[in-house]
């Protein structure tokens, strides 16, 4: 498929898919009149790499994350020292986001609840 395409099929507009290919996110292959190809493994792994980036990671640990993923699908993965410990110090990381923005939502969900607007909560605008 072509990067129209897949930018559709992923909601992912076409400048951004370059951009993750630039950034080895993603990879094409190009036809003899230069145009990009991909195939239907690339609609999750560019799914993946937004979900990724959008979480907060850096893309070029978004691209650790991808290949790590990768390497555990086809079999047991390796992993070096070096590369435990910097995705160790990016978990510690993820975990301090996840505290900081489980206490934010609390606080919302607390505040709706406290002016008995707490409906919406239950109502699905909110979980």
């Amino acid at each position: 498929m072509k990067i129209g395409e897949l930018a559709e099929r992923t909601g992912i507009p076409p400048r951004m898919l370059r951009y993750y290919e630039e950034q080895g996110l993603l990879a094409s292959e190009r036809s003899a009149n230069g145009y990009r190809s991909y195939d239907e493994a690339d609609v999750e792994r560019a799914t993946r790499a937004r979900g990724l980036v959008q979480a907060g990671l850096t893309t070029r640990l978004a691209k650790v994350v991808l290949d790590v993923e990768r390497q555990c699908a086809m079999a047991a993965p390796t992993c070096s020292r070096e590369l435990a410990e910097m995705l160790a110090t990016e978990l510690a990381a993820l975990d301090e986001r996840l505290a900081c923005l489980t206490k934010s939502r609390d606080a919302v969900a607390e505040y709706l609840e406290l002016t008995r607007n707490g409906d919406l909560l239950r109502g699905g605008v909110a979980a």
